[in-house]
């Protein structure tokens, strides 16, 4: 039985910790954080204006490499902000509704872009596998079709967290987020109720999406690997492997910091608090600033068009 002088019905407003244990030093926090929002802001935006005004690079892995930038903007852009409010101006607080459309948003645009990874993937195995085919499997119908496949996915699938929350839980031991952002397991604790349904949902999602798209992903690459190490000669292996080699990079750097701050959130109960929120944030900011320098330094027609850009000599 809950004994409503101890707890609060329904809040109105919720309000951000930043980093619990380090508020002292959250204005020089912000200071690098900002830096990698605009570095990541600046780079995606190129990446876009390139591959839009390029017509060579209207190709799938292009136009997906497209996609992952514009949802990099959109989940930097989701937390960043906010974030910068609390560390540098003392505007912790957030309305209710507006925190959970925050959360719908963040977790919405990270399975976006962990199916954006796995199309990729697909198209890189039926380039290197099935290299014939590949201009009449990966039609601009089907490029479309995984757009909104994609996104629908990750709104649809995290759609009921929301509900969950904004249905179930109304009474809540506190209002005060001891996170940056608001992520559902970080409101799922505030609450004074039954909370399984909640929390298992919030794995089956998380299990089910980047769970399942890291084991296609990884089976992919498994035989993208078999074919290369076939090719009978060895310019020819370094090629396949060489087209490869950004996307693996930018699939390790995802995956390996949305487990590590995923698993140290939930079981890592000896852990720092500080340490799961600065992973948290590092998950979110880390890779929209890394895509495009990878993808820039390993891809040799968009570094040549951003050469072209930049140093570009105009006639006198």
């Amino acid at each position: 039985m809950i004994h409503l002088n101890s707890t609060i019905f329904r809040p109105s407003m919720l309000t951000l910790t930043g980093i619990p244990g380090l508020e002292s030093v959250q204005f020089w926090i912000g200071i690098p954080f900002c830096a990698m929002y605009i570095i990541a802001l600046f780079g995606n935006s190129l990446l876009l204006v390139v591959i839009k005004v390029e017509r060579s690079l209207h190709e799938p892995m292009y136009l997906f490499l497209a996609m992952l930038g514009a949802t990099d903007i959109a989940l930097s852009t989701c937390i960043l902000p906010k974030m910068l409010g609390i560390f540098w101006f003392h505007l912790p607080n957030i309305y209710f509704d507006a925190c959970l459309l925050q959360m719908w948003l963040i977790h919405t645009f990270q399975s976006i872009e962990s199916g954006i990874l796995i199309a990729m993937a697909m198209d890189r195995y039926v380039a290197i596998c099935d290299p014939l085919r590949h201009a009449s499997i990966f039609t601009q119908r089907l490029l479309t079709q995984i757009g909104i496949g994609v996104t629908l996915r990750g709104a649809l699938f995290v759609a009921p967290c929301l509900v969950l929350i904004k249905c179930r839980l109304k009474f809540y031991w506190t209002t005060v987020v001891s996170h940056s952002y608001c992520e559902h397991m970080a409101i799922v604790k505030l609450a004074a109720e039954d909370t399984r349904v909640n929390k298992i949902y919030g794995l089956f999602v998380a299990f089910s999406i980047l769970g399942l798209d890291i084991i296609f992903i990884t089976l992919s690459y498994i035989r993208i690997f078999v074919t290369v190490f076939k090719l009978p000669q060895k310019e020819a292996r370094l090629k396949a492997f060489n087209t490869c080699i950004a996307h693996i990079c930018v699939f390790l750097e995802f995956y390996l910091l949305a487990f590590f701050s995923f698993f140290t959130h939930r079981f890592g109960s000896h852990i720092p608090s500080y340490i799961h929120i600065l992973l948290s944030n590092l998950y979110l900011l880390v890779p929209p600033l890394l895509n495009p320098i990878v993808y820039g330094v390993k891809t040799k027609q968009i570094r040549d068009q951003v050469s072209k850009i930049f140093f570009c000599k105009y006639p006198s």
